[in-house]
């Protein structure tokens, strides 16, 4: 039977891979291996967020700067 890793990258999104591999270059080990099944119900239960991580980045500065500017609207 086919053993499998799960792998991240820096936009924190996840994959499987090969165990018996390298990872491919830019991702790193989240320390679960099993089946490719057991993989991909682990990547489920964790990846609750799809979106790659610099739009999230994006989105929450956003939101920030939102605040700010009400935030000083009300103090005037």
């Amino acid at each position: 039977m086919s053993r499998f890793k799960v792998v991240i990258n820096h936009e924190e999104q996840y994959s499987i891979w090969p165990l018996d591999r390298e990872n491919p270059r830019g991702w790193k080990d989240v320390g679960k291996s099993g089946t490719e099944q057991q993989c991909l119900d682990y990547i489920e239960e964790v990846w609750t967020d799809m979106r790659p991580l610099s739009p999230k980045d994006r989105a929450q500065k956003l939101v920030q700067m939102k605040a700010r500017i009400h935030s000083d609207a009300r103090r005037r």
